[in-house]
């Protein structure tokens, strides 16, 4: 089979073309974050730490990231050991850790955020900037749901 014959085959696969995407996306952005010690998922991880002062659990981080709590344990381990992120027990439940990122881990996402931004926007070169909207709010549907939507 011809290349091009096997990449038709494919082409109404969406399970593998997401699949492929996020992949090269994945790539681009790992490669982005090297020079600040960080991967997508502890980079996600610190995002959500730095989108809020008081914290947020890792129950909750496990939730949005769609991932197992005990891969999130790993997450935050590894960000506290390199003083991002720190753990504080919560105000209302003492069972709950909070996961706050450090004034330390505020700079590595500032300087973090643009080279990650220039690799998602090499990736997005073959498209216009609607198709790159678009794209962006039917992943944000099919990922987050439609509430994480912004109103139009």
């Amino acid at each position: 089979m011809e290349p091009s014959t096997a990449t038709a085959a494919l082409t109404d696969d969406v399970g593998f073309l997401l699949s492929r995407a996020s992949g090269n996306f994945v790539r681009a952005s790992n490669a982005a974050l090297l020079s600040h010690g960080l991967r997508v998922r502890s980079y996600s991880v610190l995002l959500l730490a730095c989108g809020t002062e008081e914290g947020i659990s890792q129950r909750d981080l496990a939730a949005v990231l769609g991932l197992d709590p005990s891969q999130v344990v790993l997450l935050v381990d590894e960000l506290a050991e390199s003083g991002l992120v720190e753990r504080r027990p919560s105000d209302t439940d003492r069972r709950t850790k909070l996961v706050v990122a450090t004034p330390a881990g505020r700079q590595v996402r500032a300087a973090a955020v643009g080279d990650v931004a220039s690799a998602v926007t090499g990736q997005l070169t073959e498209l216009t900037a609607t198709e790159q909207f678009l794209l962006r709010n039917l992943l944000s549907r099919l990922a987050l749901g439609a509430a994480s939507l912004p109103p139009v």
